[in-house]
């Protein structure tokens, strides 16, 4: 067992307060992890947890060492994967959550193609928007949209999906059509999006000079969801501001007409997360490498990491 297998160990008991929980988490026996844990906190010369019949704390000193530990065995992580051999063929099981939307439009209509170049691998697709326990859930990896909250994952940023301006051609046969973001102080209308995790609405924003612009726009209906949100606009009751692929096929059918192409709010960060493992399977990384292709097109170009 080498430096790292002891520090992922040590990551995994912290996290979870518990040697057997980690054990499983990580497939190793439970004296496996006990003794990586121990052979670690004598190289260091310091104790890292307290241990009770109940629970697992970390030490003053364990809590120092876990905020490093993370970052090093993440950092060895993607210095493995920018090396392992692109020929490697993902396999087995590949437990995944994506946003209801983003997995209803994108993934799901392309899953055929990931799965026809590697034949040994199968995809269980979540769709449940909202907060995932990966560890505790059996779960590889999930997508995110927006800004990120703490959290014990390892993050891969894949960029900031481009947002656009919409509205109905019903409506804007009513309000007419912008051709400024002056001109939306003439009475027009935006469909409110409150957040469903905070409860915060939006504002209608725009980007200038590389500056946000928050733009005061009334709202007769509020709306906690992209279906609702979308729906809303299409019946005529004000504008949004979606990423593309939410509205790629209304807007190519006419359903919908982009407005103010030259003001566009500031794109929204999409993010993988997964959890810290040492040796990470080579499906994760093929699923995030999959992923991050079919995102590209998407992306603002100044917006990828």
């Amino acid at each position: 067992m080498d430096r790292i297998d002891q520090w992922q160990a040590f990551i995994r008991v912290a996290e979870m307060g518990s040697f057997t929980r980690a054990a499983v988490a990580l497939a190793w026996p439970r004296a496996t992890v006990s003794l990586a844990v121990r052979r670690l906190e004598e190289t260091l010369g310091v104790r890292l947890l307290h241990r009770t019949t109940r629970k697992v704390r970390l030490t003053p000193d364990g809590e120092r060492f876990l905020q490093r530990a993370r970052t090093l065995v993440a950092e060895a992580e993607e210095l493995e994967r920018l090396f392992r051999q692109p020929s490697e063929e993902a396999t087995g099981r590949l437990v995944v959550d994506v946003p209801s939307r983003v997995a209803r439009r994108l993934v799901a209509p392309a899953l055929g193609q990931l799965l026809a170049r590697h034949p040994r691998l199968q995809v269980v697709l979540g769709s449940s928007d909202r907060h995932v326990d990966l560890v505790a859930e059996g779960v590889d990896c999930v997508v995110r949209f927006g800004p990120l909250q703490d959290s014990d994952l390892v993050a891969r940023r894949l960029g900031r999906v481009a947002l656009v301006n919409c509205a109905s051609p019903d409506y804007l046969k009513r309000h007419g059509m912008p051709r400024q973001v002056e001109d939306l102080a003439a009475g027009h209308l935006m469909v409110g999006y409150a957040s469903p995790h905070s409860g915060r609405e939006e504002c209608f924003e725009v980007v200038e000079h590389g500056q946000v612009r928050d733009i005061a726009l009334a709202s007769r209906v509020v709306v906690n969801n992209a279906e609702n949100y979308i729906a809303c606009c299409r019946a005529g009751l004000g504008l949004i501001q979606v990423p593309r692929f939410d509205v790629d096929d209304l807007l190519r059918g006419g359903e919908l007409v982009e407005v103010l192409p030259q003001s566009r709010a500031k794109g929204m960060d999409v993010s993988v997360l997964y959890p810290h493992r040492r040796h990470r399977a080579v499906r994760i990384d093929v699923f995030m490498d999959w992923f991050a292709a079919m995102m590209a097109p998407y992306l603002e170009k100044d917006g990828a990491s």
